[in-house]
């Protein structure tokens, strides 16, 4: 079942399921919300800090990157505890070669930059539209 809130999302990726696609399918439901009251409240409650510095520090990004870019004309206050902050970066590409550090530190958003996670421009996109059957 996929993710109604990024609250349950943390919760579900401590259950043991897999980051990325927990992540993914939570982008999916908040993209799909209908009004942006309902995209916002499924942002607001604050996920309880794991101990994994990564996570806490990626779901404060997330929710502050999708807030803004998807102007909610708001953002949760818990994004701001320091506690979703990392003390050293983080490169979310696999062994980055010191040219793609440099691209990642300039290319990402904001939202993750400040938080001292180094991503691609646009993190959070998504396939979208119909899908072609291969004949």
């Amino acid at each position: 079942m996929r993710p109604n809130t990024l609250a349950e999302a943390v919760q579900t990726i401590q259950a043991g399921s897999a980051r990325e696609t927990v992540l993914a399918e939570f982008v999916d439901n908040f993209d799909s919300a209908q009004t942006d009251q309902d995209r916002y409240a499924s942002i607001e409650e604050e996920p309880k800090l794991t101990g994994d510095d990564q996570l806490d520090a990626l779901v404060g990004a997330i929710a502050e990157y999708l807030a803004k870019q998807r102007r909610l004309g708001r953002v949760p206050h818990w994004v701001c505890d320091p506690a979703r902050r990392l003390d050293k970066p983080w490169f979310t590409v696999t062994s980055p070669s010191d040219s793609m550090r440099e691209y990642l530190t300039f290319s990402s958003p904001a939202e993750f930059a400040s938080r001292n996670i180094f991503t691609e421009e646009r993190p959070l996109r998504r396939a979208r539209g119909p899908h072609s059957s291969v004949q």
